[in-house]
């Protein structure tokens, strides 16, 4: 784990439960682990359950599972994870998604198809031309028991031979609880999709 982990290192942890997630900074590694300082209180953070560890090194987004040996105040100890993988270079994981979704100013309702998702942005199609100047609010369906609210601006606007648009765009007005969900959604999709 050294050679992944190194002290001062920003580290996310994801629970089972996203709204728990938490991130510190690394303060000693060893052969069985590492301690890290927590930024706020570990809630909802249980010793001995496994969590989603995410830390974006100079090799990509580096992730792996493992679970809390200890926690005394905001200081947790993490046992070595078995193995761990690097996502991607690119600071978000970009995944498929297809949905169909509106993009929303003020009186204004555009109906667009996603082609794909990240915790950044996403990717667009549509038959409507679509002002860029303008910013939309937006609700991404992630499944049944998730949905994220945002603000949506149009980066750029390609015209196709067939008369759709394809629209690239980043989210803005994120919460850090959405940000995470989008985060760990996305990376949990791109690992089924690997594995398949």
């Amino acid at each position: 784990m050294r050679e992944l982990i190194k002290n001062e290192q920003l580290v996310t942890i994801v629970p089972q439960d996203f709204k728990n997630s938490n991130k510190g900074k690394v303060l000693d590694v060893s052969l069985e682990g590492f301690r890290m300082e927590l930024k706020y209180k570990p809630e909802g953070i249980i010793k001995n359950h496994i969590c989603d560890f995410y830390s974006l090194t100079d090799n990509g987004y580096l992730y792996f599972e493992s679970y809390i040996q200890n926690i005394e105040n905001n200081v947790v100890t993490i046992a070595n994870p078995i193995k761990h993988r690097f996502l991607q270079r690119r600071k978000f994981t970009r995944i498929k998604f297809m949905e169909d979704l509106e993009l929303v100013s003020g009186d204004i309702v555009h109906k667009v198809r996603t082609l794909d998702l990240s915790a950044g942005g996403m990717k667009l199609r549509t038959s409507e031309n679509i002002d860029i100047e303008k910013e939309y609010n937006v609700s991404i369906k992630l499944n049944d028991e998730r949905e994220v609210k945002c603000k949506y601006q149009l980066i750029r606007v390609e015209k196709g031979d067939n008369g759709l648009y394809t629209i690239s765009g980043r989210f803005t007005a994120l919460s850090n609880v959405d940000k995470m969900t989008l985060v760990h959604f996305c990376m949990k999709k791109d690992m089924e999709n690997l594995n398949k």
